[in-house]
């Protein structure tokens, strides 16, 4: 694979950005923002732009996650000889036993981290190289983001950061983090509206068929559904039961008779095993379940709503509206590209 802005390239007088590089990183998270960057260059061929250089910890090529070999322009050594502008930080992967995706931290990598982001004005981090920066201490007490599926594991690992889990990308002083994959597209551009203006973000973002700023966070794209490995067995089954459930009530009575406890007691245990309240718990499950009937099935809202335990269609809008930022027209038409309502239409779709 070429190599991404060699030193001895047009943009060597821009500002020097370093993307680390190592075994079984995410190609994306490499390959993504230099994509950016190339074409700020040619929207702004007046503009210095970046110098975009790849350091490993040698030169020998890296395979990624993807299978693909890429060849690193420095060493890490090389790259902390000079000031840099602004360190990228991918991350990789793996499957545990029960193929739960999990981040990986070496320490000597993170050692690394540690160094490079030192001689950094800026430090960004994409996707799960969160959970390196993280690991470097760079994160402590700060605002930050990840991939959706290792969001529950940086803050079990990190409890000194403060993880959100749905923004596209966060900014905490001179720290920035990415969600998931395709998110490094977002970071970069982010990134070029800090250093260049929105107007010159915005001819790039068109150039990337993509909007400058997506509309809603990755929790559309989460699934919290998925078992918490701190939760008890009575939290486990009770949690089985809202999921079998949804079209019922399921008040906070109707949920702590089910579990044999008293109102006050179950809020608690929520709060503590799941950091929300059962209503909120049971609202999430119910975007969940309508986000997946809404991708599958040509169901009307109406129908949406009563199967997934809304009381009626606008309950439905309001619960979107606050989990995911969107309509679920809207959500249906960026996911399956489904046609505008038809006003003449007896029911919403």
């Amino acid at each position: 694979m070429r190599r991404i802005g060699h030193p001895g390239e047009r943009n060597v007088l821009g500002r020097r950005l370093v993307i680390m590089l190592f075994e079984g990183v995410d190609l994306l998270d490499v390959t993504g923002p230099p994509e950016v960057f190339a074409l700020l260059r040619r929207e702004t061929p007046d503009a210095t732009g970046y110098q975009v250089l790849l350091a490993a910890a040698t030169l020998e090529p890296v395979r990624t996650a993807a299978g693909v070999r890429v060849v690193p322009d420095v060493t890490f050594a090389q790259a902390a000889e000079r000031r840099i502008d602004t360190l990228i930080v991918p991350g990789a992967v793996e499957l545990d036993a029960e193929r739960n995706v999990r981040a990986l931290t070496d320490p000597e990598l993170v050692a690394q981290v540690r160094e490079l982001a030192a001689r950094s004005r800026r430090v960004a981090s994409v996707c799960v190289g969160a959970h390196l920066l993280a690991a470097a201490g760079l994160l402590d007490g700060k605002r930050a983001t990840t991939h959706w599926s290792t969001a529950g594991q940086l803050a079990a690992e990190f409890p000194a950061v403060r993880v959100d889990a749905d923004p596209i990308f966060v900014r905490d002083g001179r720290v920035w983090t990415g969600a998931g994959i395709t998110a490094c597209l977002d970071l970069a551009l982010a990134l070029v509206v800090e250093d260049f203006g929105e107007a010159v973000a915005l001819r790039v973002a068109r150039q990337l068929v993509m909007y400058l700023k997506r509309t809603g966070g990755q929790s559309q794209f989460s699934v919290p559904t998925q078992p918490t490995a701190t939760t008890t067995r009575r939290t486990d089954e009770l949690r089985l039961h809202i999921l079998r459930h949804l079209d019922a009530p399921l008040t906070l009575p109707d949920l702590a008779r089910q579990a044999n406890v008293s109102e006050r007691q179950l809020a608690r245990v929520f709060k503590a095993e799941l950091g929300m309240t059962p209503a909120a718990y049971v609202e999430s499950l119910r975007v969940e379940a309508a986000r997946n009937r809404l991708e599958a099935a040509e169901d009307t809202l109406d129908r949406v709503a009563a199967a997934c335990g809304f009381r009626s269609v606008d309950t439905l809008i309001r619960a979107f509206r606050r989990r995911l930022d969107t309509t679920p027209a809207e959500y249906r038409r960026r996911i399956r590209g489904a046609p505008e309502p038809d006003p003449a239409e007896g029911s919403v779709r």
